[in-house]
């Protein structure tokens, strides 16, 4: 009865273990697989990461990208935000979705959806105060879910901590 038991012990502990280690190697990947998406974010964008704030809104009628400068005085960066944010909107407006593609380093989910129903979805340019956005609108039911689709995995890819619920 007591060898079972110490056996039984010896197993559980073993099992704990191999559970422990796992969970580490996910968060060293997990924490790789960001800095991976930062450094290329960075190269795709031409502005750095830890200078600026993204959000990833999802709308009754699209979304929204919108990316600000931290510092309101920081004119490069504001400058180089507005630049990629028109540079997005016009590139997928024609279902050109390579930039997150290379970013995210794989097919970004929503985005052969949305390049097929182009047409469909809006994409306007709008500058904010320290930045610009994205406004996504279609009224294609296809589309809209396909759009949040895509702003759901930025959310989550790019961890901004936005609401993941349309509102």
């Amino acid at each position: 009865m007591k060898i079972k038991s110490i056996i039984g012990c010896i197993i559980g502990t073993a099992l704990l273990a191999i559970v422990a280690i796992g969970a580490q190697l996910n968060l060293v990947q997990d924490h790789k697989h960001t800095d991976d998406v930062n450094k290329r974010g960075d190269q795709a964008m031409g502005f750095d990461h830890l200078k600026t704030t993204h959000h990833f809104l999802l709308k009754n009628d699209g979304g929204i990208i919108q990316v600000e400068a931290n510092d309101a005085s920081d004119d490069t960066s504001r400058d180089q935000i507005r630049m990629h944010m028109r540079h997005i909107s016009h590139m997928f407006s024609t279902g050109d979705f390579n930039i997150p593609m290379f970013v995210h380093d794989r097919e970004v989910p929503g985005t052969k959806t949305m390049a097929r129903l182009k047409d469909s979805i809006n994409y306007g340019y709008q500058e904010t105060k320290d930045g610009a956005r994205v406004v996504i609108i279609s009224k294609d039911t296809e589309g809209l879910k396909a759009i949040h689709e895509f702003l759901r995995f930025q959310i989550q890819d790019h961890k901004t901590n936005d609401p993941m619920e349309v509102k």
